[in-house]
């Protein structure tokens, strides 16, 4: 390796500065030279600082759990301060910190959002923002959507991902058609400037078996190349009887950077899942909340997703850059169930089959201009986004023999009758056209203007349906100082019916519309992020469930609440999150006025989380300890918009311990329920009131070597 010639004291500035997102040669041990142009030097060996090169990317990885920037926000780089609309993000340290094994996990201690609202009904990852199921078009990876279509979707594999960024309220002057309360936009991890890697094991209850590992770096010497490749296996069960959680996960990625101004990242990766669909027993029957009332030999929800997609920026210099992201998905789905319905269940079950087929492909374009006139300071960005949904499925309804439901014993797939199989057959175009103006005056006024147009084109076997709108966004940030800002916004949201079945007439696209103030707080010299807002929320064709697979547009939903954050990281000891949500939601319409007034199903009232977690630093021989643990509190909810019958409040309780047991291997310990709270999230009052219970206790213990 070639030697560096350096003063002592410039070696010491360059120490000193590699705490910066850089790499450096810093010289270490003396050998002296003479120059008759300059002073007495020293030559050195080389030592490489590494330091984390992504540090302050607004796509993560991140170093702490306070995030400082963002592209969810605005489709451009932006500082959180800046932004003039909430936004939170998990970290990938966080994730690791709380052991997370699903998006709901994830989302669990956020503001403003309602995670796992279906508890052990584990086919998809269940969330509400704001009040406003999300489920089906609120979840993105990369900017680009991975829409649940019908019955076809699957789950993200939190291992890889690098972060997950939550923007809350109307959206679709920035990604087009969506629920009102916001969006999930997962971060895939992708390659780094400098080696790194992990392996690691983890055994637990429920014969919780996994390993899994996350290695690269650059390729060549000059750092044009670098790769990653994460995988993970996971064999487990779920806390009810015959249930499972088996999942395999391969990703590899590379990324070509030839210079300063281009990027190049190919992006792929393989996910197979085999699990089981909703599992819920009789309200009140007095019977384990862990009975298994399905049949083990039939029941199952397997999907195989593959993707592959890349991630392309240039920039041309003189403030002019352009992106281009995307992706194509295709996914398989093995959808076995055998249920309990309106029928006395010791005569008899219901049985449902689905084999679903679908494939995306999606791409989303960005030409970005930033210039300065005088003291106002523009950013415009002008963007074209396609989506191209193809969705096949072969559907049987059927019935099963009955089951005691006490003493469950099963009779196999014998007892199973399906009837004719009948299609589903589905293709979606959206298009997508948008245009952004963020003006900033003197460094204090932050003026943003959102407007973009969406072509929605439904396909199916019974229908055709164009739908077009043009949603608006217009959102102001005053930084009143330069840690504290102000911001107020009014935002739209566009979202054309889905394939369900009305009662009578076509269905209207759902709109919506909000108004948002907030304040956001990062402390001088100090780690942390404090956010607070208030928002008022209206979507109007509202659809809702008045029998099963059969459904009226309500008319109109209003949600008025408030949302208090915090994330602090603290000398690198302490970390802590607290969270606090007020959801103040009512049905102002429904169509025969039955319901006006009554709060919408499975919207709680009040949500409060906190997790702290603090390490001890070691001496000598023993290595760093570290503590946490966490609370979550869901308030009631209603099973249906009639609010029939309400489900009980809940808290849980979650907790880690973590050891260094070298600088290189941790053994780690996480608790999630620790106290096995046993807690109802949903009651389905179309199916002999079953109860959907959440999981019990979880205990994990992992070991993991990292370099």
């Amino acid at each position: 390796m070639p030697t560096t010639r350096l003063t002592p004291g410039r070696a010491l500035s360059l120490a000193l500065l590699s705490s910066t997102p850089l790499w450096f040669t810093v010289p270490a041990a003396a050998q002296s030279t003479n120059d008759a142009s300059e002073p007495d030097t020293t030559e050195l060996d080389t030592i490489v600082i590494k330091a984390d090169a992504m540090e302050d990317s607004p796509v993560g990885p991140d170093s702490s759990i306070v995030a400082k920037s963002t592209t969810t926000g605005s489709k451009t780089d932006t500082d959180i301060l800046d932004l003039s609309s909430a936004v939170s993000v998990i970290t990938e340290e966080e994730m690791r910190t709380r052991n997370v094994h699903s998006l709901e996990q994830a989302l669990s201690y956020t503001a403003g959002v309602s995670a796992d609202q279906y508890a052990s009904d584990n086919r998809y990852d269940f969330f509400m923002i704001r009040g406003f199921n999300s489920t089906s078009l609120g979840t993105y990876r990369d900017g680009l959507t991975r829409r649940t279509v019908n019955f076809t979707g699957s789950k993200l594999e939190p291992y890889g991902l690098q972060r997950i960024d939550v923007l809350k309220g109307s959206t679709s002057s920035l990604f087009g058609l969506n629920a009102p309360g916001g969006i999930v936009n997962a971060i895939t991890k992708r390659p780094l400037d400098y080696p790194f890697g992990e392996v690691y094991t983890t055994l637990g209850t429920d014969d919780h078996a996994e390993v899994g590992a996350d290695f690269g770096g650059p390729v060549d010497e000059a750092g044009k190349w670098s790769y990653r490749i994460t995988t993970k296996w996971q064999d487990a069960d779920r806390s009810a009887d015959h249930t499972q959680d088996d999942r395999f996960y391969f990703a590899p990625a590379v990324t070509y950077k030839p210079n300063d101004a281009t990027s190049l990242t190919l992006l792929a990766d393989f996910n197979k899942r085999d699990s089981n669909a909703s599992q819920s027993v009789p309200l009140g029957a007095g019977i384990d909340p862990e009975a298994f009332l399905g049949e083990p030999d039939f029941d199952g929800m397997d999907t195989t997703e593959r993707n592959i997609g890349y991630l392309f920026e240039h920039d041309f210099g003189n403030g002019l850059a352009f992106r281009q992201n995307a992706r194509y998905t295709h996914l398989d789905l093995d959808y076995k169930s055998v249920y309990l319905d309106a029928v006395d269940p010791a005569l008899s079950r219901a049985a449902y089959a689905v084999d679903g087929e679908r494939d995306q492909y999606a791409i989303d374009n960005q030409l970005q201009y930033e210039t300065q006139f005088n003291d106002v300071g523009s950013r415009t960005l002008a963007g074209f986004d396609y989506t191209h949904d193809d969705v096949s499925e072969t559907q049987q309804l059927g019935t099963a023999g009955g089951i005691d439901i006490h003493h469950p014993s099963y009779c196999g797939r014998a007892c199973i009758e399906l009837d004719a199989p009948t299609y589903f057959d589905q293709t979606q175009i959206t298009q997508g056209f948008y245009l952004q103006e963020e003006l900033a005056f003197d460094d204090r006024w932050i003026l943003t203007l959102g407007g973009r147009y969406d072509d929605v084109s439904t396909d199916t076997a019974t229908d055709d349906a164009n739908d077009y709108a043009f949603t608006k966004r217009i959102g102001l940030t005053y930084k009143a100082l330069d840690d504290l800002s102000l911001y107020a916004n009014y935002s739209e949201s566009f979202q054309p019916p889905s394939s369900r079945t009305l009662i009578s007439g076509h269905a209207e696209p759902q709109e919506g519309e909000q108004y948002e103030v907030g304040v956001k707080y990062r402390p001088r010299d100090t780690n942390a992020l404090f956010t607070a807002s208030l928002f008022d929320l209206t979507q109007t064709n509202v659809t809702s469930q008045v029998a099963p697979n059969l459904y009226r547009q309500t008319g109109e939903v209003n949600v008025r609440g408030i949302e208090l954050e915090s994330k602090m990281a603290f000398n690198d000891r302490f970390n802590m999150t607290a969270a606090y949500s007020y959801w103040d939601s009512e049905i102002v319409e429904d169509g025969i006025g039955g319901n006006e007034g009554n709060r919408p199903l499975l919207v709680p009232e009040h949500m409060a989380s906190v997790w702290a977690d603090y390490t001890f630093p070691g001496r000598g021989s023993r290595g760093d300890l570290t503590f946490g643990a966490g609370t979550r509190f869901v308030g009631s909810t209603y099973v249906d918009d009639a609010n029939s019958e309400k489900v009980s409040s809940y808290t849980l309780v979650d907790a880690m311990a973590n050891y260094a047991l070298t600088p290189n291997l941790d053994l780690s310990l996480n608790a999630s329920n620790l106290f096995d709270r046993e807690y109802v999230s949903y009651v389905n009052t179309f199916s002999q009131n079953a109860a959907f219970y959440g999981e019990g206790r979880s205990l994990q213990a992992t070991l993991r070597y990292h370099w």
